[in-house]
């Protein structure tokens, strides 16, 4: 059974850095760029951002007894399963082998490992929810940094870049976008507040709430934020 423990969000992420435009009086002309247009890729600049690359580093200090718990219940799983396996494996190259007695074992192995996945899960479900807390907070702050590198860049329409067959360097604000975002979180609090929840559970909760109250009540007073 391969599960993995822990993984970064997104992996590999190169933020493209804006060409400089030519300033010499006789540099040749280079290809037209239409004024006001630039194209971004705002998943790679969360993931490019200090905060989220701080959160990265620190998470598997901070969750270490949540990380070893799993590896230990997986290494006991898989030993659990070996056997099962090396049974499922000689009893299927026998000259007649059992149909039935075969399907059962197959499922017997399917169950433990399904059972094994979901406890391992559970045990890992606070790294989850740091993930999703630290990016909310990012998240939070990327459209500020996106206007503010708007506005200096003079720029009036920004397209997503993984919508976009090409472009070239000179329309890429992801650099720009990136600074920004920086200045406006350095940094990240790891650790969600208790009961914190993603803002979709969040808003599924409200959304229940405000169905089941009676016509003509007034709707509770939205709570602050985990920040």
């Amino acid at each position: 059974m391969k599960t993995r423990i822990a993984s970064a969000l997104l992996a590999g992420i190169a933020v493209a850095v804006a060409t400089p435009a030519l300033a010499a009086k006789d540099a040749p002309a280079g290809p037209a760029v239409a004024a006001g247009i630039a194209i971004a890729n705002p998943p790679a600049v969360v993931a490019a951002s200090a905060a989220y690359q701080t959160a990265q580093q620190q998470r598997p200090v901070t969750y270490k007894p949540q990380i070893d718990q799993a590896n230990a219940r997986k290494a006991q799983i898989e030993a659990q399963l070996k056997p099962l396996i090396d049974k499922l494996q000689a009893d299927s190259k026998a000259a007649n082998p059992n149909r039935a007695a075969l399907q059962a074992q197959y499922e017997q192995i399917q169950q433990i490992e399904q059972a094994g996945q979901a406890e391992i899960q559970k045990i890992l479900e606070p790294l989850n929810l740091s993930q999703q807390y630290v990016l909310e907070q990012i998240g939070d702050k990327l459209d500020a940094a996106t206007q503010a590198a708007m506005d200096k860049k003079k720029v009036t329409l920004v397209l997503d870049s993984q919508s976009v067959i090409k472009a070239g360097q000179a329309y890429n604000l992801n650099q720009d976008i990136l600074t920004e975002l920086n200045a406006l979180i350095p940094s990240a609090q790891l650790v969600p507040p208790a009961g914190w929840m993603p803002r979709a559970q969040r808003e599924q909760q409200a959304q229940a709430a405000q169905q089941q109250q009676p016509a003509g009540a007034q709707p509770a007073k939205k709570q602050p934020e985990g920040r």
